[in-house]
């Protein structure tokens, strides 16, 4: 089990108000909004989703970049207490690897056969607008997997756990939940429904990072997780328009 016993400076305490009010409020408003005027361009601009995922790939890093200054001005922050480590039992890590080797291929073949009946995977209708119609939108949205399986994980498993523990002085595990409900918010764009379905993969990850002490496993389970969504499954087949 992880254990952390972080000590932020005056600085990085100061610089950690504009990361909260981001990851509580701002990610949320960004995501709803830009999702929002997706949804009403998709069909009539063909770089809708293009302008949409540089946007949150560059609000993406520069909200990693403001965890990474807390933590760089704090000395009594060590790297371990953020998740920059190499995990350990590497049994339980090749256990966890099979099982999604296993598994999402599996969801990956649904999603195609769904997609060439014109439907999606249920309980991802509230991220249909992003799934890519062309190449151009595929290569984005694997920079946008990698974005989100690196930049997500360093802030609302790294920096978040840390900040909770060593500001508000509550356990691992309880900081471990308030940044997981804070990660379930920032996906309030899908929907209330998609939003509280996305605690399941979250929590699985927040669990990987207690139980091996590194970031590295979730980062690339959330990656390939990413991958799968928004690059591997196809956007739904569209109906032909029929003539006379």
């Amino acid at each position: 089990m992880l254990r952390i016993d972080p000590e932020f400076s005056t600085l990085g305490l100061a610089l950690a108000v504009p990361l909260l009010a981001q990851v509580t409020v701002g990610d949320a408003l960004l995501g709803r909004r830009s999702y929002r005027r997706l949804r009403r361009d998709r069909d009539r601009d063909p770089r809708a989703l293009v302008r949409l995922y540089r946007l949150w790939i560059a609000a993406s890093w520069g909200l990693a970049a403001l965890g990474a200054l807390v933590v760089a001005v704090s000395p009594g922050v060590s790297a371990g207490d953020v998740g920059l480590a190499w995990p350990g039992d590497p049994a339980r890590i090749a256990g966890m690897l099979v099982g999604l080797a296993i598994v999402l291929p599996l969801t990956v073949l649904v999603g195609r056969r769904l997609a060439a009946r014109g439907r999606i995977v249920p309980g991802a209708e509230g991220v249909a607008e992003l799934l890519p119609r062309d190449a151009r939108e595929r290569r984005l949205g694997l920079a946008m997997s990698v974005t989100a399986g690196i930049c997500e994980e360093f802030v609302y498993r790294g920096v978040l756990i840390a900040l909770f523990v060593g500001v508000l002085g509550v356990s691992v595990q309880a900081a471990a939940g308030i940044a997981l409900a804070l990660f379930a918010v920032a996906h309030a764009y899908q929907g209330w429904r998609n939003m509280l379905m996305t605690l399941l993969p979250g929590y699985a990850l927040t669990a990987m990072y207690l139980s091996t002490g590194s970031l590295l496993l979730p980062i690339l389970v959330h990656i390939l997780i990413d991958v799968r969504g928004l690059v591997l499954t196809p956007a739904p087949a569209r109906p032909v328009a029929q003539n006379g």
